[in-house]
């Protein structure tokens, strides 16, 4: 009973720290807002409250684990006193020789002495299952991707079809955010998914990535279904170039050639050019060796976006994802890289999530998705001919927006 109590208690403890924890990395990592909003005060009280609360679920862990002890001290040796005078009394009564209650006294303080030892040793291996339980249920997981697949996987084609695919994400089953999708994209096609925040662009990329599994539907890849492509086959044939980009705490070379590992310095640099990215390496004394800090904060956000498309240049995927790709960067720059852009989507399947429709015009096909359904779909200009459409309306709505910004 004490033992299942313990391994409760020392899970609470654990889950407190952990919050705790999360706190401190969360305000690290957002120290600008942070001090921005001269919330200082909020983030300590914050982080003092989960420790008080973790040093208190401790010290009552602790006096509970003292009572424990103490029973088994006061219970075991309390145990001896008592047979110590009725032994007396039987030595006195000559019902039992000296010898032999000396000999039962000090076997008896052997064994109670083992057990006040066990009742420590059982306490502390509860409260270390009790600590590291989320641990093992981590490790039990079935792993996503198997490492020891060999690595020369074939390369897709790019013809991509989804198939009345919907979706709730496994923290919001109740809501739905992908209502029967069907969007199909031949080898080599360009395509752009448009619509508001929220309309569900995102996760049909994060479904073909397979980052969660498919609930009803299907997708499929080269005339197969995604299910049975495995993980690191179908990841490898897919370059992603996100809105916000999250580089490594090493080099600009180190960055560029987490595209392709083993890559050479000739490609990392020839793919840097491509993504008009060596425009502002060279001006770094150590040029490709230049530390980019943790997490990228030493470079601006077009510096650090255009270092991920030359990553994504130097993988030479099959299929190309670009979620609003340029939006970090000033006129010029946007310009140089969507001319980069448009020559590495040549031949190859692309998927652009677009907000600014400036920047899609030239693609094959536009899919208009509105509350997780796809509302309308064609070519810019078919799409601007209905003037009642949802396009047609996003479209006059940025254009009153640039106007009136100009003004």
């Amino acid at each position: 009973l004490f033992g299942r109590f313990v391994r409760r208690l020392s899970r609470k403890v654990q889950k407190k720290l952990a919050e705790a924890n999360i706190v401190v990395d969360e305000s690290f990592q957002s120290i600008a807002a942070v001090k921005a909003y001269t919330n200082e005060d909020l983030e300590y009280g914050r982080y003092k409250g989960l420790i008080d609360e973790v040093v208190q679920l401790s010290i009552r862990l602790t006096r509970f684990r003292g009572m424990f002890i103490s029973f088994f001290i006061v219970g075991l040796f309390g145990g001896i006193c008592l047979v110590i005078w009725f032994g007396g009394n039987l030595v006195m009564e000559g019902s039992l020789i000296l010898s032999d209650l000396v000999s039962f006294l000090l076997q008896s303080l052997f064994i109670a002495g083992s057990l006040a030892g066990l009742g420590e040793i059982y306490a502390s291996v509860q409260r270390s299952i009790g600590a590291s339980e989320r641990v093992f249920e981590i490790l039990g997981e079935e792993p996503e991707v198997n490492i020891t697949e060999a690595k020369n996987y074939t390369r897709f084609t790019g013809d991509i079809a989804f198939e009345n695919v919907k979706f709730a994400y496994p923290s919001r089953k109740d809501v739905e955010v992908l209502k029967g999708i069907d969007i199909r994209i031949p080898p080599g096609q360009k395509i752009a998914l448009v619509g508001h925040s929220g309309a569900g662009k995102s996760t049909i990329v994060q479904l073909l990535m397979k980052f969660y599994d498919l609930e009803e539907g299907r997708i499929c890849i080269d005339g197969k279904d995604s299910r049975e492509i495995p993980t690191r086959e179908l990841r490898s044939n897919v370059a992603i170039v996100p809105q916000e980009v999250l580089l490594f705490g090493g080099s600009i070379k180190e960055n560029i050639a987490y595209g392709r590992p083993g890559a050479t310095v000739a490609e990392i640099e020839s793919a840097a050019q491509k993504a008009n990215a060596m425009e502002f390496i060279v001006r770094f004394p150590e040029g490709m060796d230049t530390l980019v800090g943790e997490r990228g904060v030493k470079l601006s956000g077009g510096q650090k976006q255009r270092i991920a498309i030359a990553r994504a240049i130097l993988k030479d995927p099959a299929i190309l994802i670009l979620d609003e790709a340029t939006s970090a960067l000033d006129s010029n720059s946007e310009a140089l890289i969507q001319e980069a852009l448009q020559e590495l989507m040549k031949n190859r399947t692309s998927i652009v999530i677009a907000h600014r429709l400036a920047t899609i015009q030239h693609v094959d096909q536009i899919y208009v998705l509105e509350n997780g359904a796809v509302v309308e779909f064609g070519t810019h200009k078919e799409l601007l001919s209905s003037e009642e459409g949802v396009y047609a309306q996003l479209v006059k709505l940025q254009f009153n927006a640039l106007a009136a910004k100009s003004v």
